[in-house]
């Protein structure tokens, strides 16, 4: 009974090695080291470089146009009661009793 977990052990450790490409110690390390290099500079660099140039020219685009909105300060209220109804200036507000 305690041989069989080992045996399960041992039979996983397999899979994964036949998985891996069979290779075993210092060589399984270093074609992994080897393709994580090349992924890294044929996919995922590239890919950052290429994100990055897009931010860069949108934001040259964004800061050179003209006609964008910049809000510099906050909207002032309108002081009327109820609106933009231009005939209320005078009156008040009736108190209800």
């Amino acid at each position: 009974m305690s041989r069989s977990w080992v045996r399960t052990l041992g039979n996983v450790r397999s899979f994964v090695g036949n998985a891996l490409g069979g290779l075993r110690g210092g060589s399984n390390l270093a074609s992994w080291a080897v393709a994580g290099t090349l992924a890294y500079f044929l996919w995922v660099k590239p890919q950052r470089e290429l994100k990055r140039q897009q931010e860069e020219r949108a934001a040259l685009a964004a800061a050179n146009d003209p006609y964008r909105y910049v809000e510099k300060t906050k909207p002032i209220p309108d002081p009327q009661e109820r609106g933009v109804i231009y005939g209320n200036k005078g009156q008040s507000k009736k108190p209800d009793s």
